[in-house]
């Protein structure tokens, strides 16, 4: 079937009426296989679903919209692309759901870095699309929210976000503003931080699969 992204699946283990979803947003120059290696250690209720980001930078590396840099080597993101982006995985979500036996209740994303970042904006722009969100080595930033989205109703969101403490490409000090943010908007949020750089700690794996679980 021909969806608006390109993606990798793992039909679900245990067969249900509908099944829930993880839909995993892969970072930066990355590609769909990177965060579908996990797809086996997950819970095998789940359709695992990992999308490529529609930006291409050459040799199979993707981009949910581009960093560029400035005179002064500060980096910038395109804001407008990762909007853009932000309602394309809104409207894969839809196609998942009319051509997949998926529990429309049950979409939960799993982003790294820059596909973390794009979770929270789905899920705050959208709510009523999102259940869960894994926000690992990312931040929220409310410019590429849709502008009304205070009206939303945000209270069913949960949120696991991680950061390592030691990250070079995403400071910590960024992720450390993001739980406060979404406490004030009512949002539950679980934040951890791990001893590692811009990277996956196996305990970070360990503690967001107990928290899918409700453990």
């Amino acid at each position: 079937m021909n969806l608006s992204l390109e993606y990798k699946i793992r039909e679900p283990k245990v067969i249900l009426d509908k099944n829930p979803v993880l839909l995993l947003l892969h970072g930066y120059g990355s590609n769909e296989a990177d965060l579908f290696s996990f797809a086996t250690e997950l819970p095998n209720e789940y359709y695992i679903i990992s999308a490529r980001a529609p930006y291409d930078l050459q040799y199979g590396s993707y981009a949910w919209y581009a960093i560029n840099f400035d005179a002064d080597q500060n980096k910038f993101s395109d804001n407008d692309q990762a909007r853009i982006s932000r309602d394309v995985i809104a409207g894969f979500i839809d196609e998942l759901v009319a051509n997949y036996p998926i529990d429309i209740q049950n979409v939960n994303l799993i982003g790294f870095s820059q596909g973390s970042i794009l979770s929270y904006a789905v899920a705050l722009s959208y709510p009523e699309k999102v259940n869960k969100v894994v926000a690992m080595s990312g931040y929220l930033n409310l410019e590429i929210v849709t502008e009304d989205y205070l009206k939303n109703n945000l209270s069913k969101l949960k949120i696991f976000a991680s950061h390592g403490t030691v990250d070079q490409v995403i400071p910590v000090d960024w992720a450390r503003k993001t739980p406060g943010i979404l406490e004030k908007l009512g949002v539950a949020i679980t934040y951890k931080e791990y001893p590692v750089g811009h990277g996956v700690a196996p305990q970070n794996f360990f503690d967001f699969k107990n928290w899918l679980s409700g453990k």
